[in-house]
């Protein structure tokens, strides 16, 4: 499992690059218009239920555009808030204020999006089962997606193709389960293995071979539940494959240590958010 730790550098320079890739090439011509010199305090407010993620992001976006404005959160990341809460306060130059409104929002409406969706995935899943993220992320958001993911109580997968075996489906098209998992063994290094299987046929394949995790791919109840008495003696069991909120309950149910679920990153809607003047 990968730890996502996000350091204030890493987050600075991708919101410079976010900041970039609004301003290029003549900067905001439309606050342009306003008189630098106005000082206002806005509120930022939260227009819906949400855990609260990204707020370092979108403080950076205003102290890179204008490093006096100040900016005053009012909660923390990882915060559960209801509609109409305030989330903080920003007192600066309204030219300046302006121009970084839309990154900020951009950032915090995105991870709060995802804390929110994998929170509701954890809720449901209860204390016994772990719910997890996937690769399906956004390219060179990664990182980001999965730091929201922590943030709603979910837990985070392999960070990449580098961190652990994962034999898949089309891995075993490709060649002989057994073989696979045998060569991983051999080749692991510290490295932990999961084999996916998607019928219990394979699961008896491959029994007692030492690797770390069976993860059962789009099974039914029945054959899932069957699927996790033969193997929980001997690996961690996971479950996977188009799992919604709707399921999940059932799925958790039926003891399996983790589920991973694709749509906390690439399908969470993003949380609205308001800046009042």
């Amino acid at each position: 499992m990968s730890k996502i730790k996000l350091s204030e550098n890493f987050i600075k320079n991708t919101v410079k690059l976010a900041l970039n890739e609004d301003l290029f090439p003549s900067g905001d011509i439309t606050s342009d218009l306003i008189e630098n010199s106005k000082i206002i305090e806005v509120k930022l407010i939260s227009n819906e239920n949400a855990v609260i993620g990204g707020l370092l992001f979108a403080k950076y976006a205003f102290s890179l555009i204008d490093n006096k404005i100040k900016f005053i959160d009012k909660k923390k990341d990882g915060s559960f808030v209801k509609k109409n809460s305030l989330i903080a306060t920003i007192k600066g130059k309204a030219k300046n204020i302006l121009i970084a409104e839309r990154v900020a929002l951009n950032f915090l409406s995105h991870i709060s999006g995802i804390a929110t969706k994998t929170n509701q995935f954890v809720k449901l899943a209860g204390k016994k089962c772990n719910i997890c993220c996937t690769r399906k992320t956004i390219p060179n958001l990664r990182v980001i997606q999965k730091y929201a993911v922590k943030l709603g109580g979910g837990t985070n997968h392999r960070f990449n193709l580098s961190d652990e075996f994962l034999i898949k489906d089309n891995h075993i098209a490709s060649s002989n389960l057994r073989e696979l998992v045998s060569l991983a063994i051999k080749k692991k290094k510290g490295k932990k293995i999961t084999v996916e299987v998607d019928n219990l046929s394979q699961l008896k394949q491959i029994i007692g071979l030492k690797f770390n995790t069976v993860l059962f791919d789009n099974m039914n109840i029945k054959n899932l539940k069957t699927g996790i008495k033969l193997a929980k003696k001997y690996y961690e069991t996971e479950a996977s494959g188009n799992i919604n909120l709707k399921t999940v309950k059932s799925i958790a149910a039926t003891g399996v240590n983790r589920i991973s679920v694709g749509s906390i990153t690439h399908s969470a809607s993003a949380i609205d958010f308001k800046i009042e003047i």
